[in-house]
């Protein structure tokens, strides 16, 4: 399983730049993210990365807060078609199983957090 970490910079030019130089100064890899700004003027950064002690060193060495961290489900999709995420979202709702995350990551992967890891794993690993 990889990681993501969750990262709430202040909404202004740069901030996403800021992080990524960061993690890139330091050689870590960034395998996925998501950006998008919430209200009260903050960016909530999601960051996919396999080598989680090295993004910790390097957001922390830029002074760049990690709010949170989590273990998540990243699923190699092998033709990019539409309906790929219904199926594979729906499989999962049908085991009781939510969804707390999901976004695309590089060469045509899906992110997946959720509530039951231990499920998303038995039931997407593979495909």
């Amino acid at each position: 399983m990889a990681t993501d970490i969750t990262i709430y910079m202040t909404d202004q030019p740069g901030e996403l730049g800021r992080v990524a130089q960061a993690l890139a100064d330091r050689g870590v890899n960034i395998d996925g993210f998501c950006a998008v700004i919430g209200g009260g003027g903050m960016g909530e950064i999601h960051v996919l990365v396999d080598d989680d002690e090295g993004a910790f060193r390097a957001l922390a060495d830029a002074a760049i807060e990690v709010a949170s961290e989590q273990e998540v489900a990243v699923v190699d999709v092998d033709e990019d078609r539409p309906g790929v995420l219904a199926e594979l979202s729906r499989r999962l709702g049908e085991a009781e199983v939510n969804i707390t995350l999901a976004y695309l990551a590089t060469g045509t992967r899906l992110v997946f957090a959720a509530n039951d890891p231990t499920t998303v794993r038995r039931l997407l690993d593979g495909l």
